[in-house]
């Protein structure tokens, strides 16, 4: 007897703000990665399939997206995390607090 299915498992990807389309708020969003994997002996293998969404912190609205635009806003997320040194101005030690004198 040979026991095999599929299990979805769910990372957050990351938290943007983004106008919501079904309450009009500017809210937080959860950008998810929902991937399935067939599983053989409740054991997880490979992945069969994975989807992108967000999901409105406001109203719980949830919106599917393509791989490409999910991908984007990632990275839109991760390159305002980091801030960026200005032209002119110096860099701080890794590891220094750049507002003590």
């Amino acid at each position: 007897m040979i026991i095999w299915g599929t299990r979805s498992y769910i990372y957050q990807l990351a938290m943007i703000t983004l106008l919501c389309g079904r309450c009009g708020n500017p809210a937080a969003h959860t950008l998810r990665k929902r991937v399935m994997k067939f599983t053989l002996f409740f054991i997880p293998l490979f992945p069969i399939s994975s989807k992108y969404s967000t999901q409105c912190t406001f109203c719980g609205a949830q919106t599917a997206m393509p791989k490409e635009q999910a991908e984007q806003l990632q990275a839109q997320v991760a390159s305002q995390a980091q801030p960026q040194p200005q032209a002119g101005q110096p860099v701080p030690p890794q590891g220094a607090n750049p507002y003590q004198s």
